[in-house]
Parts: structure tokens; C-alpha cells; sequence
């Protein structure tokens, strides 16, 4: 797995350690439909990282769905309970929350929310990593945009193609070719001597560790600036990282480009990113990047 082994997960669902499975119900709405919104947050020893900041972006997707408030209460029991077996020396948290039973269609019973908390351990996310930019859009108009929710196929697909040019993760313009988020990060720029990310209304989620990058940069006096960019800027920038709760904040040494299509191949071609290499090493800015995260990090663990 690519993310250990399967043996190594803990879970708790609504009040029940179930590693070993069954977990769900066949016609749970998260199952059926996607009907659920979840968290993915770091975990060092016994202690999750920037947890209070999670639970209320959780609480934004939840209203965005239409479901009720997170019960904060819960989900820490269902933390307790997964990191009970002792500590997790570097992994990821996933807390999950879906409607509950519901129709085999989109249409919902009144909810009866289904509370899920895994936890596993991870691999530490290395000084750099390639990516591929990806032939389809993300909706910046959807419905849900903004929102963390369960329906993740779209991001399966991407992150496979982008596999298989050898990245970890894949590149996603929005629907009128402007740069804007990986399957499970945030982008960054350096552009002569400039730090650009994609301003929220590109599309992108609104990233954690985006967000406290933003902060912790201009608290050390290096300006962030959000703006709409355009896919080219991945063919002019200077730099590049990723940012996530899992890699933090990762340089990208390479961008290749996975196939084409209609909407994109104008924008790829005009680019000129058919393969970029920026290098192994994290540039001068990126580095410094680095560094502020690791020392605000190490002090403040929920920011």
C-alpha cells in the first residue's frame, strides 16, 4: 500500500474500535452517494496537529452539505480511542463524517451521522517531489467547491495518471486554465523573488497548511501574495512547493504534463511544460520556506 500496511490502520466508527472490519452500513450515504465530508491532519506521538483549525473547516464543509454541526466531543473520543494503542512516531488522521443511512439516491433521510476516525502511520515526506499536470478541470462554480467532502474519484484518477509518470501527485488547472490545486495540496510559486499561490475563488481548497504557510511566511517577513495565475506560470517560475498536512511543505523538483485534452492543450502547449525541472535541491526561498515551517511548527501545535 502507499500508505503502509493495511494491518497498521486503526479505526473507530460511531463508538467501536473495528479494524478488523465490518465497519459501515451497505446504505450509508457516504457509501452510496459520496454524502460526507472528512479531515486529514497530522499526528506526531499521541497529538494532532492544528486540530482546532480542522474541526472548523470540517464544521464549513458539513454546512456546505447542508448537514449538521460537528460533534467535537465525539470525534475526540473516536481520537482517543484510535491513538490509545499508543503513539504514532509520524502518521496521518482521518475523521470522517457522513450522513448516515439514506436512499440508494441522492435524496437523504433525515441525517443520522455516521462518525469515523482512522489513523495510521506514514512515511515522512521527503525535501522535494515531481508532479504532472493533469488534462482535467477543476470547477470553480461547483457546488462544493471549498468543501472537503468524500466524493474523491476525480482525484483518484488524476493522481494515478500522474503516478504514472513517476510523481506523487497531480496538477489540476481550474475551467478557465488558471492554476490550481494538487489532488490532496496546495501550490506555491516563487516567481522572481515573489511567493504566488492561486487566490481561493481559482478553486483550490483552502488548505491548512496553505493557510498557515500565508501566515507563518509574512509573520517572518516574506509577503504571499493570492492571486488567479496562470497555468504558464508552472513554465516561469523560479520555484515551486507543494503544501499539506502530510508533506508540509514539499519543493517540486520536476512537472511533466499526463496527456492532453480540448480545454487544456491550448494552455499545456502555451506553457511549455511538457517537462520542467527545477531540481532536486529546494531553491533559496523554498528552503527558507522550509525552515520557517519546521521552527513555528515545532512550537505551536495547535495554531
Amino acid at each position: 500500500m502507499a500508505n503502509g500496511n493495511v494491518d497498521d490502520i486503526r479505526v473507530w466508527v460511531n463508538g467501536e474500535r473495528v479494524d478488523a472490519g465490518p465497519a459501515l452500513a451497505a446504505l450509508d450515504h457516504g457509501v452510496t452517494v459520496g454524502d460526507g465530508v472528512f479531515e486529514t491532519a497530522k499526528v506526531l506521538g499521541t497529538e494532532v496537529f492544528a486540530l482546532t483549525r480542522h474541526h472548523d473547516r470540517m464544521d464549513r464543509s458539513l454546512r456546505g452539505l447542508g448537514l449538521p454541526r460537528l460533534d467535537r466531543g465525539r470525534i475526540q473520543e473516536g481520537i482517543d480511542a484510535v491513538l490509545a494503542d499508543g503513539p504514532i512516531d509520524f502518521g496521518r488522521l482521518r475523521y470522517t463524517v457522513t450522513a448516515g443511512p439514506g436512499p440508494m439516491g441522492s435524496d437523504r433521510y433525515d441525517p443520522d451521522m455516521t462518525y469515523i476516525v482512522g489513523a495510521a502511520p506514514a512515511p515522512r515526506p521527503e525535501p522535494s517531489t515531481s508532479v504532472a499536470v493533469v488534462p482535467w478541470t477543476r470547477n470553480e462554480r461547483s457546488a462544493v467547491v471549498g468543501l472537503k467532502t468524500t466524493s474523491y474519484a476525480e482525484n483518484v484518477v488524476a493522481l494515478a495518471a500522474a503516478k504514472d509518470l513517476g510523481g506523487s501527485e497531480a496538477i489540476f488547472a481550474n475551467s478557465v486554465g488558471a492554476l490550481c490545486e494538487g489532488t490532496g495540496s496546495n501550490i506555491f510559486v516563487v516567481l522572481d523573488g515573489t511567493v504566488l499561490t492561486p487566490a481561493l475563488p481559482s478553486g483550490p481548497l483552502a488548505g491548512i497548511t496553505r493557510a498557515l504557510t500565508i501566515e507563518w511566511l509574512t509573520e517572518a517577513g516574506i509577503d504571499v501574495h493570492e492571486d488567479e495565475l496562470p497555468l504558464s506560470i508552472l513554465a516561469e517560475a523560479d520555484e515551486a512547493w507543494l503544501t499539506s498536512s502530510t508533506r508540509d511543505i514539499q519543493a517540486i523538483s520536476q512537472v511533466r504534463v499526463a496527456g492532453s485534452s480540448s480545454s487544456l492543450a491550448g494552455q499545456i502547449a502555451a506553457a511549455n511544460i511538457s517537462e520542467r525541472t527545477f531540481g532536486t535541491a529546494p531553491g533559496e526561498i523554498t528552503q527558507r520556506a522550509q525552515e520557517i515551517w519546521a521552527k513555528f511548527s515545532a512550537e505551536r501545535m495547535d495554531p
